[in-house]
């Protein structure tokens, strides 16, 4: 059964536990951060849910526990970075925070990044642009999921595609994987031992599967059939071939048990809006744009028409309210690792 924590409790006991490994407490901090902000807005395959996993890579070594993140000018709006083996939301931080700088400086900031892991959901590096004023996109690679199109053998990660834009409120935050499903979330269902929809996967035999371990075996359907495909290889390339990380079935897998980094990769992109248009004449655009939305038409049954974004919007609001739900297997996993570790576990009352 759930329980619900305050989000200042689970940030506090996140960070705890990465410092308890030997994560450096201010980058401890930012892992946390954006641990707790992806729990809020509901993307719980991404969120705290993946710190066991994570906790247990830094203890092995897989994952570098004070990591030397390095990065190189190599034009006036370009910046490559070096993760070192980091803690991949550390490493996207840094990375995104690179790209801002560079885009006040010369109007765009392209930033790819090699030897990273898995750095959660991209909403949160995306909403870091836009809360700097400036258009925000953030791709990744990840472990093989998607196969070719035609192909029954995994190749491509279902890796996400993401942008995010100002507004005078909460951005526009477009966030999606080019798999019909996040692998998380097939993840998360095997975990739990539970099946998951038809049209998400196949099992190894190329044939449709509802369940959770077979489609672990097998692979994710890529959105749209070849166009997700083709989605797919544009961020395999951005991310993997042109960053210098790892692409396709090169990319390791943080679940397994080999020791050897998985030199995923990212990249990120900041564009500053001044030097395009002033920045109140951008807002006012945008909020007419997105009244006109608004005003549509609505067809049969829809109550009212949303933003990309806005229903993370509503799921962080209710869970700084209600708190963050955490299943009794993650509270059960993550209090074994505390205790491990000598620091104090989290309890508390059932949702």
């Amino acid at each position: 059964m759930p329980y619900n924590f305050p989000a200042q409790e689970i940030y506090n006991f996140c960070t705890h536990l990465l410092a308890g490994v030997g994560v450096p407490r201010e980058d401890a901090a930012i892992v946390a951060t954006v641990l707790v902000d992806t729990s809020l807005d509901g993307i719980d395959t991404h969120g705290i849910s993946r710190l066991p996993v994570y906790l247990t890579r830094l203890q092995n070594g897989r994952i570098n526990v004070r990591a030397q993140i390095k990065s190189k000018r190599t034009a006036p709006a370009i910046v490559t970075i070096d993760g070192d083996n980091g803690l991949g939301q550390l490493v996207s931080v840094r990375a995104m925070e690179t790209a801002i700088e560079t885009a006040r400086a010369v109007g765009v900031g392209v930033v790819p990044v090699k030897h990273s892991n898995h750095f959660g959901a991209a909403t949160y590096y995306c909403k870091m642009a836009a809360d700097a004023g400036m258009v925000g996109m953030a791709f990744t690679n990840s472990p093989p999921g998607i196969p070719p199109w035609g192909g029954k053998k995994p190749y491509f990660g279902t890796n996400p595609i993401a942008f995010g834009f100002p507004r005078a409120g909460d951005p526009v935050v477009v966030d999606m994987s080019s798999s019909n499903v996040a692998r998380g979330n097939i993840i998360l269902a095997a975990k739990e031992g539970r099946s998951i929809p038809e049209g998400w996967a196949i099992d190894a035999d190329g044939l449709p599967t509802t369940d959770a371990q077979k489609a672990l075996a097998g692979a994710v359907l890529p959105l749209g059939g070849p166009k997700g495909y083709a989605l797919a290889l544009a961020v395999e390339i951005l991310s993997g071939v042109v960053s210098g990380a790892a692409y396709g079935p090169h990319v390791g897998w943080i679940y397994d048990d080999n020791l050897e980094p998985v030199n995923i990769g990212h990249f990120f992109i900041a564009i500053n809006i001044e030097p395009l248009m002033p920045q109140d004449e951008y807002i006012n655009r945008m909020e007419d744009m997105v009244s006109e939305i608004k005003a549509v038409p609505k067809a049969q049954g829809c109550e009212r028409i949303l933003l990309p974004g806005e229903r993370k919007q509503a799921n962080a609001a209710r869970r700084l309210k209600e708190g963050i739900p955490v299943t009794d297997t993650l509270l059960a996993e993550l209090n074994d690792i505390a205790t491990s570790l000598g620091l104090e576990t989290l309890s508390g009352e059932t949702a």
